[in-house]
């Protein structure tokens, strides 16, 4: 017997909703685990892969979240005030990966090594790069008048496309830097694939969640 078109609208709802908690607990997890792993504060490196989890796994991640109606912890919230939230956390995602980058800089300067000589090195500093830009394009949205010959809705457009492309390349870059000689010394077996898992389950979400949005704008209708 063929589903209604209000059941399944219920059913898409609730799978977009666990997707968005999975999101959540996933993001959260990792960062802890690479934070406990790396023990911030017991080297200078230490503080590289912390201050980058953080800011590409949890605080990017909870930054496109905010503006799920189905998995935003802040829901209660105007769209203003939602949007002014998620400035926030993306610009404090960009401030932890700019001293994270700075630092393992740092760390290769006293130790003599090459920069930029690995995957890993090369995508995080794209990343990172995409990042501040997207931080920049943000503040056209905060203040359209700064831009009066674009429309704001192809402005949201590009800007959810271009942050969705600066997400996966910070999900990238985590993925190289768990191929890195510190991360699989210390991480073997079946712990590092559901390592490896965390990135992409929480790119695959909010690939879904802003394609929806805001790219494809699919909805169900009873």
């Amino acid at each position: 017997m063929a589903l209604s078109v209000e059941t399944e609208s219920h059913i898409y709802r609730a799978l977009r909703t666990a997707s968005g908690a999975a999101a959540h607990l996933v993001a959260l997890g990792f960062t802890i685990f690479v934070a406990v792993l790396a023990r911030p504060g017991s080297s200078l490196f230490s503080w590289h892969p912390t201050l980058m989890s953080l800011a590409f796994s949890f605080l990017m991640t909870e930054a496109l979240l905010v503006f799920s109606p189905e998995s935003s912890l802040l829901r209660s919230l105007s769209r203003k005030g939602r949007a002014r939230c998620h400035w926030v956390l993306q610009l404090l995602a960009l401030l932890c990966a700019l001293l994270g980058l700075g630092l393992v800089i740092l760390h290769k300067e006293q130790l003599g090594k090459a920069h930029l000589a690995t995957w890993h090195g090369r995508a995080g500093l794209i990343a990172v790069l995409w990042a501040g830009l997207q931080c920049s394009g943000g503040v056209g949205l905060l203040y359209p008048k700064l831009l009066p010959r674009w429309p704001l809705a192809k402005l949201k457009l590009y800007h959810a496309t271009s942050g969705l492309v600066g997400y996966l390349l910070g999900s990238a870059s985590l993925l190289l830097g768990m191929c890195s000689l510190w991360f699989t010394a210390t991480v073997t077996g079946g712990v590092w694939y559901l390592a490896v898992l965390c990135p992409v389950i929480t790119s695959l979400v909010i690939m879904s969640q802003v394609s929806n949005a805001y790219l494809y704008r699919k909805r169900i209708q009873p």
